[in-house]
């Protein structure tokens, strides 16, 4: 069987490790450290940018539809519920300024440019979500021991639907985006909409609960929901940290290691290092070649395996290469 077939027969015949992955996927996305859709400094970051514009856009709009079903109901609870989604919306705008310092040309203090930036806007999203965390965990073993009366049941499930609607289409958009253009911070701010999304969720299975006559379910999907807070809290650690710390996905290495051991000139590749720098990637590495070779040719040899790597590796910026005579 081709591997063609074995692909289509996949999708013919989906399995329970399937669905799992699916749903795995809804709490922690598949990382992926490049994107080869956008490559264009100025180009991925004006769409970060636009990704950031539409998202608060269509969270503004969900923050008023709730705000008119408050006045509405009269729901203190659902009130305080919708300036929590209101303020957490605003953490786009550390990133949208991150976004466009990182197309600011390097200076002679910051000769690797403005990039990490993003990095420091992808941390305070991550303290935002474990902010959502404790929030929503302090909130819901409180009702355990002191419960409240859920009033105006369907208004509150409304605004409970609207919220989570607005906030997991932005959370899709921003995930998209994010892996387009390599953006770890904007990835993780889009887990951030998704936690707002289950907040959101929560109140209407509550809702759903306490029409029901069992008046418990409002702390016990509280704890759920914060469960699942926790959940995608680690995704969203796991990604900026790994930049922060200058991680790279191993097959980026892999694939950019065995495009320059392919050259025929080249003996072997001594070193290879790779780092994250906003959204873009940058690289050293160094090469043994023929020992009789000129300065010229050595160079020659260095200047065309950085051309290749440059098209092996996707999101690429710059590579330093170094061509040392083999022992």
């Amino acid at each position: 069987m081709s591997h063609h077939q074995q692909h289509e027969h996949e999708h013919e015949h989906p399995t329970v490790t399937t669905h799992h992955h699916a749903i795995k996927d809804i709490f922690s996305p598949h990382s992926h450290d490049s994107a080869d859709s956008i490559d264009n400094g100025l180009e991925s970051s004006a769409a970060g940018i636009r990704a950031v514009k539409v998202s608060l856009l269509v969270l503004g709009m969900t923050a008023v539809a709730q705000i008119i079903v408050v006045f509405i109901s009269g729901s203190v609870a659902l009130g305080a519920d919708t300036i929590h989604n209101f303020a957490d919306a605003l953490t786009a705008v550390p990133l949208w300024t991150a976004f466009a310092l990182g197309t600011k040309a390097a200076t002679r203090r910051y000769t690797y440019g403005f990039g990490r930036v993003e990095d420091l806007a992808g941390v305070f999203v991550v303290a935002m979500i474990a902010l959502s965390a404790f929030v929503a965990g302090y909130e819901a073993v409180m009702r355990f021991f002191h419960p409240q009366p859920v009033e105006h049941v369907g208004w509150v499930a409304l605004a409970g639907l609207l919220g989570f609607i607005g906030n997991e289409w932005v959370a899709v958009y921003r995930i998209r985006v994010g892996r387009r253009i390599g953006s770890a911070a904007l990835v993780a701010d889009g887990l951030h909409a998704r936690t707002d999304g289950f907040t959101s969720l929560a109140v209407l299975f509550a809702a759903a609960g306490v029409a029901l006559g069992f008046p418990l379910a409002d702390p016990i999907i509280g704890l759920v929901i914060t469960v699942a807070i926790l959940a995608v809290l680690r995704t969203a650690i796991r990604d900026v940290f790994r930049r922060l710390l200058d991680g790279v996905d191993p097959r980026l290495v892999d694939a950019a290691e065995a495009a320059l051991a392919a050259r025929a000139d080249v003996r072997s590749v001594r070193s290879l290092r790779m780092r994250w720098i906003g959204h873009h990637l940058h690289a050293e590495a160094e090469l043994d070649v023929d020992p009789t070779l000129s300065l010229s040719l050595a160079h020659r040899i260095a200047h065309d395996a950085e051309h290749d790597l440059t098209h092996a590796v996707p999101k690429l910026a710059t590579a330093l290469i170094h061509a040392y005579p083999a022992d």
